[in-house]
């Protein structure tokens, strides 16, 4: 029997981060997949980043994971979302090329020490006294192991669905897999149905293009990764995507196929994500709306195929085909693949703890749709965090958990486990009550030090952190105590339309009106600072002073609002606290604290269902 430090279920994006992270850190990692070319396939659309989950992107990659790596590299166009906003919602997104990016995907595991590859599916775990030993395939191999990851994607017990036929799968062209769920069930775990979607994919030359709303990418374009060498960036050749919209000719079409839709006639029985519905779910929810804005976005370079965002949907053929008809451009389109829906096993995260290690049994992770999210980068998220603490646990070190207040991945992890979830979970900004200070562009300011700290991150890239850190610090402190003469900036003030001074201000004070910008007030000092030069020359550092001084109010009330929630982090509950003896709190407080099993008076006052009350019972107990 072959033996593993660690194996990972699945190739995916949870999947990659999990074993390169852990082969990183020095574990030997057995990565268990049915199609070993099939690394990091996108079976939805061709993407990743956007609004909120361009911050798990970033977050991934100052931990020092790979998702932003590998999304650089494929990337064919590149756009930072909501700029017209404030820094806190600024998104990175990209599009892909799906061949490329699974090619690239592919190589960096390939390329990983530590890593063995073994193309087969595991159907069965094994447990020891409530602890992991190894797994069985189904190929009949048993493999041994001291802790086990999984990432199974929407392959579990999967079933793809269009119109009233339904066929076993995982995804198109893949088969499900058959086995694991009951294997898990049978050690004790709660188990349910979810459903995502995709759309049709159209034949881009049989689009009428001039006719469509084009939306460019960025110029210059801006990368994911802080590894990624802005000489060389971009990779691969930029392409635009194009808009066009539904209206009520299309919808009345759609309406018909409604009778033999798998959702409306109860086929499908896990639900679907509701901030990302089907076509047939917008026109029946919002039957108000006269359109739905359609992206018509490129699959590749070389590839023929359109990926129409925003119109996923498990509709018959023949009426997905008689619909599309009828949106401008789409007059004459080639369907080469109809949508589908894909119904698939899940377990709920409350069986999961905040290391995504499970509460049942020792050495065994979830990670990624399996416990209940949508999306590339929210399983991207929890594989790294999965990854890196099945190495922890196996090398004998303190645990990795990530609070609510650093970063998104925080967020997201702590929603999981203390509000579980009975629908794909999905990233958004108003998720994280922090989200001033956890931007995109601080993330490595944020998270560098943990991904140093195990491994992850060269020293080369911690120093240059330090240095910049260093950086911006002198520099708050020189803008704070420098002042400029109203000779010297009216005129630069007059030209922002914004008002003169007639006295001397300090710098600091200048930039955090809006209209001005540091580094045009650098420029105007007459007798510059050696730091205040540096500054300017570092486009990094001047951004990240540039925000703090011009949203200082708002950051530091965030800032204390931390603190006061720490001190309720701080008060830790022992993990087999039993709460069925606690009659003063609520009948659902005590069934929610006892699924639970929050680890500290904080993450049990974010359990949906636990009152104020039953808090400050509990306070009153863990102090006796």
């Amino acid at each position: 029997m072959r033996y593993f430090d660690l194996i990972v279920v699945g190739g995916g994006h949870a999947g990659i981060e999990a074993a390169v992270s852990a082969a990183r850190m020095g574990i030997s990692v057995a990565i268990v997949t049915m199609e070993k070319t099939a690394f990091g396939r996108m079976s939805c659309n061709p993407a990743i980043g956007g609004s909120a989950k361009g911050h798990l992107v970033h977050e991934i990659d100052a931990l020092g994971g790979v998702m932003g790596v590998i999304a650089d590299q494929s990337g064919i166009q590149f756009r930072t979302l909501n700029k017209s906003k404030g820094p806190a919602v600024w998104a990175g997104r990209s599009q892909n090329d799906r061949s490329i990016y699974s090619l690239v995907a592919s190589n960096v595991v390939i390329s990983q020490n530590n890593i063995e590859i073994i193309e087969d599916s595991v159907t069965e775990a094994d447990q020891e006294d409530k602890k992991i030993i190894g797994v069985r395939t189904k190929k009949g191999d048993e493999i041994g192991c001291k802790a086990l990851v999984v990432c199974s994607g929407t392959f579990l017990n999967g079933l793809m669905h269009t119109g009233l036929n339904a066929t076993k799968g995982g995804r198109f062209g893949e088969q499900s897999v058959v086995g694991l769920t009951e294997s898990l069930v049978k050690l004790g775990f709660e188990s349910g149905r979810l459903k995502t979607g995709t759309p049709p994919r159209l034949r881009k030359d049989s689009i009428n293009w001039s006719v469509l709303s084009e939306q460019s990418g960025d110029v210059p374009p801006i990368a994911f990764s802080f590894r990624t060498p802005k000489n060389e960036f971009p990779y691969l050749p930029q392409l635009s995507c194009y808009i066009t919209y539904t209206d009520p000719t299309v919808h009345k079409i759609l309406e018909k196929g409604f009778d033999r839709s798998p959702m409306f006639t109860g086929l499908i029985h896990g639900v679907g994500p509701r901030y990302c519905p089907s076509i047939e779910d917008k026109i029946n929810r919002f039957s108000d709306k006269e359109r739905h804005q359609l992206f018509l976005e490129p699959e590749g370079l070389e590839s023929d195929l359109i990926y129409i965002n925003g119109f996923s949907t498990s509709l018959p053929v023949e009426i997905q085909f008689e619909a599309l008809r009828k949106i401008k451009g789409l007059e004459e389109v080639v369907m080469v693949r109809p949508g589908y829906a894909v119904e698939y096993d899940y377990f709920p995260p409350h069986q999961v703890d905040l290391t995504l290690e499970t509460k049942l049994i020792r050495g065994l992770y979830f990670a990624g749709q399996i416990n209940g999210t949508s999306g590339y980068e929210e399983a991207a998220a929890q594989g790294i965090v999965a990854g890196i603490n099945a190495a922890l646990k196996i090398q004998g070190r303190t645990e990795f958990v990530l609070k609510r207040s650093e970063a998104y991945i925080g967020v997201l992890i702590d929603d999981l486990v203390g509000k579980s979830t009975d629908e794909p979970y999905r990233m958004f900004t108003s998720r994280a009550e922090h989200r001033l200070i956890l931007r995109q562009d601080n993330a490595k300011r944020r998270l560098m030090k943990y991904g140093y700290e195990f491994g992850l991150i060269e020293k080369e890239f911690y120093d240059e952190l330090k240095r910049r850190e260093t950086l911006i610090t002198k520099s708050k402190d020189i803008l704070s105590e420098k002042k400029i003469h109203p000779s010297t900036i009216n005129s630069y003030l007059e030209s922002c339309n914004t008002d003169t001074i007639s006295n001397s201000e300090t710098l600091d004070k200048l930039v955090k009106r809006p209209e001005v910008k540091l580094s045009e007030i650098i420029e105007r000092i007459i007798e510059k600072e050696e730091v205040l030069n540096s500054l300017h020359d570092d486009s990094e550092a001047l951004e990240q002073v540039e925000i703090e001084i011009k949203y200082d109010g708002y950051i530091q009330r965030q800032i204390e609002l931390i603190d006061k929630m720490e001190k309720l982090e701080s008060v830790l509950i022992p993990l087999n606290f039993n709460y069925t003896n606690l009659k003063a709190i609520s009948t659902e407080g005590r069934e929610k604290l006892s699924k639970v099993k929050p680890r500290s008076i904080g993450q049990a006052s974010r359990i949906s269902g636990v009152t104020p009350s039953d808090i400050s019972v509990l306070l009153v107990y863990l102090k006796r």
